[in-house]
C-alpha cells in the first residue's frame, strides 16, 4: 500500500513526547525516520515507567508507543565525528524534527541556521514550550517547558475542575501530543509549499500556542465579552457533564431548547418542556437543583447501553464515559481500527493507538515495533553514507556510535 509521505527522510532529534509523537505520525504515513539518540542513554522515555518485561528484557510502555515505524542511529553529536555524521545526514534528509531545550543545538553549531547552509531544502520544525522564530520570540522563548507549563498558562488549566476548588490539569501529556500533531501538520505544509518554491523553512511550534489555540473558546469570550471565564458549572446551560447510571457514567450535554424537548420526551417527561424552570437554557442552569434528581432518577434505572439508545434514538447526542477497558472492547473502536497491535519482537504483542486519521487510499498503516537503541546505526551509515566496516568500527571504539550486537 503507497504511503503519502513515502520518499520523505526525516531526521529527528528528538526526546520525551512532543517530538516523538510528531515524527511518529511522519513514520506511520510512510516517511523514513531516523531517530538521534545518545550512546548509553538513548531517549528519557526509555527509561519512564510503565516497564514490560519478558525473558530478562527490559522496555518502557511510553517509548514503545510513540516510537513505532522509526530507524534509531546512537551518535555523539557533542564529539566532531559524531557531529559530522548528524550533518551528513542533514545534507541527504527532507525535514529534521528537533524538541531539545531551546539554544542547546544552535551551540553545538546544529541549530537551523547552520544547516540550512548544508541543505537549503531542509525544512527544519523546531518545538519548544514557548517559540524561537526570529521576531517573535517573546520574554519565555529560552525557558524549557513541560506539558502542564503549557497547560497552565494558556487557561487550560484555570477552567478544568470544580470553582470552590484549585485549578486542574487536564490528561497526562495531552500540551505534548496536541503540539506533536499540529506539527506534523505544518511540516506537511512546508512540505507542499516546497513543491512550489523548491525551499525549505524554519516550522516553529510552541506548546503554549498549541494550547491556546485548543482554547480559544476562553479567548473569544473574553474578547467579546470582557468576562474572565471560570471553571464549574455554566450559567447559560444545563444539564451538561457526567450522570450517573447503573453501571457507570453518561456524558451528555444540552446545547439548546430544541434539544431539551427531545430529552424531556425521551425521559416521559413532557411537561418540563415549557416550565419556567426549565424552559431556556438559563433557567435550567439556575435551577439545576431541582433538575439534577429527576434526571438522575430515570438514569439510575438504567444502564448506560440503554440510556445511550433511547437518548440517541431521540435525537440526544449522549455517550458513554469509558475506562480503558471499555475502549478495548469498543465495537466502534474496534472497527475503526483506532488501536493497532505492534509486535515487539522481544517482549511480546501490545495495542497503541493510532493516529487521528485515516485516508481512504491508505487507511491501515504500517506496525514496525519501536527500535532498539542503535538497532540501525550500522545500515544508516553504510547505506545512507556509504561508511565502510573499518571505519564503523573506529567510530564505535572511540564510543561515538553505539551499535546494536
Amino acid at each position: 500500500m503507497e504511503r503519502p509521505l513515502k520518499g520523505v527522510r526525516v531526521i529527528a532529534l528528538e526526546q520525551y513526547m512532543a517530538g516523538p509523537y510528531c515524527s511518529m505520525l511522519l513514520a506511520d504515513a510512510g516517511a523514513e525516520v531516523i531517530k538521534i539518540e545518545r550512546p548509553g542513554v538513548g531517549d528519557p522515555r526509555r527509561s519512564i515507567p510503565p516497564f514490560v518485561e519478558k525473558d530478562g528484557v527490559k522496555k518502557a510502555g511510553g517509548f514503545m508507543a510513540y516510537n513505532r515505524n522509526k530507524k534509531s542511529v546512537a551518535v555523539n553529536i557533542r564529539n566532531d565525528e559524531g557531529k559530522k555524521i548528524y550533518q551528513d545526514l542533514v545534507k541527504n534528509a527532507d525535514v529534521v524534527v528537533e524538541n531539545l531545550r531551546p539554544g542547546s543545538v544552535d551551540k553545538l553549531g546544529l541549530g537551523y541556521h547552520d544547516l540550512k547552509t548544508l541543505n537549503p531544502k531542509l525544512i527544519y520544525a523546531a518545538i519548544s514550550g514557548f517559540g524561537r522564530l526570529e521576531g517573535y520570540e517573546g520574554p519565555d522563548s529560552k525557558r524549557p517547558a513541560f506539558d502542564i507549563v503549557a497547560e497552565a498558562m494558556s487557561g487550560i488549566m484555570h477552567l478544568v475542575g470544580f470553582d470552590d476548588k484549585p485549578p486542574s490539569w487536564t490528561i497526562y501529556g495531552m500540551a505534548d501530543i496536541y503540539t506533536g500533531l499540529c506539527t506534523s501538520f505544518a511540516i506537511t505544509q512546508a512540505l507542499f509549499m516546497r513543491e512550489r518554491t523548491g525551499k525549505g523553512q524554519f516550522v516553529d511550534s510552541a506548546m503554549l500556542d498549541a494550547m491556546i489555540s485548543l482554547n480559544e473558546r476562553m479567548a473569544m469570550l473574553y474578547s467579546i465579552t470582557g468576562n474572565e471565564p471560570h471553571r464549574g458549572r455554566l450559567t447559560h446551560l444545563y444539564p451538561r457533564g457526567a450522570f450517573k447510571c447503573r453501571d457507570g457514567y453518561l456524558a451528555m450535554n444540552i446545547p439548546d431548547d430544541h434539544v431539551w424537548s427531545r430529552f424531556c420526551i425521551a425521559i416521559e417527561r413532557n411537561d418540563l418542556v415549557d416550565d419556567e424552570r426549565s424552559k431556556t437554557g438559563t433557567a435550567r442552569a439556575s435551577n439545576s437543583e431541582y433538575l439534577a434528581p429527576i434526571i438522575e432518577n430515570w438514569l439510575s434505572k438504567k444502564t448506560r447501553a440503554e440510556a445511550e439508545e433511547l437518548l440517541n434514538q431521540n435525537g440526544v447526542p449522549v455517550g458513554s464515559v469509558y475506562t480503558a477497558k471499555d475502549i478495548f472492547e469498543s465495537e466502534q473502536v474496534k472497527s475503526r481500527k483506532a488501536l493497532v497491535d505492534i509486535d515487539d519482537p522481544d517482549v511480546g504483542t501490545y495495542q497503541f493507538a493510532r493516529g487521528p486519521v485515516m485516508l481512504s487510499d491508505s487507511p491501515e498503516i504500517e506496525t514496525n515495533p519501536a527500535p532498539d537503541l542503535g538497532q540501525d546505526t550500522v545500515e544508516v551509515l553504510s547505506k545512507i553514507l556509504g561508511y565502510n566496516d573499518t571505519q564503523i568500527d573506529k567510530l564505535f571504539n572511540s564510543e561515538t556510535i553505539e551499535k546494536r550486537p
